[in-house]
C-alpha cells in the first residue's frame, strides 16, 4: 500500500493555518467568516491569528477564560475539516455559533435554538460512521448554554436540529426556476411532525466528530427564518455570539467544580453560584 499523502507540517495545520499555541481549548464554530465581527466584541480581548481560506481564527478572553472562534464555511464538509484540525492543536470542546430556520409555531425569529440532538440529512458524517449513529450534543455543552441564555434573558428553545447538505432542496425550497426535489415538498411538515425545532447545515456533523473522537460539542443558532409562518428576518443576530461567549466561561468554572469535586462529569447536585 502506498504511503498516506499528509502534509508534513505537523504543528501548523494545512487548512486552518494554526498550531498549538494559537488556539483555546473551547473554540466557537460560526460558518460566516464575517461574523467573527460579532462574536469577538463579547470577549475581553482578541487577537485574530489566522486567516486561510474561509477559516478565519481569533484567540482572547472571556471574562478571564481562554477562547477561540474559527469560521467554518457554508456546511458539514469544511466544518468537518475545521473540528479535525482544531482537535488535532489541542481544541477539547467545539460550539457551532449560527442562524438556522425554525419549525415549530411556537419560535419566533429572534429566539435561541440549542441543539441536544440532530437528524443526519448531511452526508459528511456517513463517511465517518454507520447512518444510525446518533449525532448528540454533549449535555455539559448544552447545560452551559442553557445557563448562559437564562442569565442573559434571551428567548431560546432547546431540542433536535436537522443538518442538511443544501439551503435549497436540502431544506424543503424550491430551486432555480421552481425546481423541487423529490419529496421536499413534504420535508417541513414531517419534520414538524417529528418534533424538530430547526434546519441548518453543521451541527450534525460537528456533534458526530466531537462523540467519535471523546470531544464536546453542541450549538446554539438565531432563528433568522420562521419557516412555519413565511418570515426571513436577521433580528438578534448577536445573541448566540453572546451566548456561546458566555457559555466557555462557564463551562470553564464547571470544569473547575467537578476536579475540586474530584468528579469526571457535571451533574444536578452541583451549582455554579458562588
Amino acid at each position: 500500500m502506498p504511503a498516506d499523502s499528509e502534509d508534513p507540517h505537523t504543528d501548523v495545520q494545512y487548512h486552518l493555518e494554526v498550531g498549538p499555541d494559537d488556539v483555546a481549548e473551547t473554540v466557537l464554530l460560526p460558518g460566516n467568516p464575517e461574523r467573527l465581527e460579532k462574536i469577538v466584541p463579547h470577549w475581553d480581548d482578541h487577537e485574530v491569528v489566522a486567516h486561510h481560506r474561509e477559516y478565519r481564527t481569533a484567540t482572547g478572553t472571556v471574562e478571564g477564560t481562554p477562547i477561540s472562534v474559527t469560521s467554518t464555511g457554508i456546511g458539514s464538509p469544511s466544518a468537518a475539516i475545521a473540528v479535525e484540525e482544531l482537535a488535532r492543536v489541542g481544541c477539547e470542546t467545539f460550539i457551532r455559533v449560527g442562524s438556522c430556520g425554525a419549525l415549530q409555531p411556537e419560535m419566533s425569529i429572534g429566539d435561541l435554538v440549542i441543539t441536544t440532538g440532530a437528524v443526519r440529512q448531511e452526508g459528511t458524517s456517513d463517511e465517518y460512521v454507520r447512518e444510525d449513529y446518533p449525532a448528540v450534543a454533549d449535555y455539559e455543552v448544552v447545560s452551559a448554554l442553557v445557563a448562559a441564555a437564562e442569565r442573559l434573558g434571551y428567548d431560546y428553545h432547546t431540542g433536535i436540529t436537522m443538518s442538511a447538505d443544501s439551503f435549497y432542496a436540502g431544506q424543503g425550497r424550491e430551486g432555480y426556476d421552481g425546481y423541487r426535489a423529490a419529496g421536499s415538498e413534504d420535508l417541513v411538515d414531517q419534520l414538524v411532525e417529528a418534533n424538530v425545532k430547526n434546519i441548518e447545515m453543521e451541527a450534525s456533523a460537528i456533534c458526530t466528530l466531537a462523540n467519535l473522537y471523546g470531544l464536546r460539542a453542541g450549538a446554539v443558532c438565531t432563528v433568522y427564518a420562521d419557516r412555519d409562518g413565511g418570515e426571513f428576518a436577521t433580528k438578534g443576530e448577536s445573541r448566540a455570539a453572546e451566548t456561546a461567549s458566555l457559555a466557555t466561561h462557564l463551562l470553564a468554572r464547571m470544569d473547575k467544580i467537578k476536579r475540586e469535586a474530584g468528579i469526571d462529569r457535571w451533574h444536578a447536585g452541583l451549582s455554579l453560584e458562588e
